[in-house]
């Protein structure tokens, strides 16, 4: 078996990184209870999808709520133009999966 940076296996670097991508953690949260560095997950990441787009920040627009909308909702509008509505009960790390798995479709 072909060893890669690190002593890793193509296996083990697989499984570090769609472990990652199930966890809906930041990348710091999930290098922590992984024990290892954020830099070794980019390195794979890079490696791994060497297209992958650079995650940008977005320019967003804070409206008032709708007369009609509940007191603890919100709406979210994706820059590909889903929109995404709920009552607020998510945590960090949930709301951000949501936000990439909606984006990514």
């Amino acid at each position: 078996m072909r060893k890669r940076d690190n002593g890793r296996s193509a296996e083990e670097v697989k499984r570090l990184l769609e472990g990652y991508q199930r966890s809906g953690l930041t990348r710091r949260e999930y290098c922590q209870r992984a024990a290892i560095p954020v830099t070794t997950l980019d390195y794979y990441r890079r490696r791994t999808h060497p297209t992958a787009p650079v995650m940008r920040l977005t320019r967003v627009e804070v409206k008032p709520a709708a007369e009609h909308s509940q007191p603890d909702s919100f709406t979210l509008v994706l820059t590909n133009g889903r929109r995404i509505e709920s009552g607020w009960g998510f945590q960090e790390p949930d709301l951000a999966r949501l936000i990439r798995i909606a984006e990514a479709e």
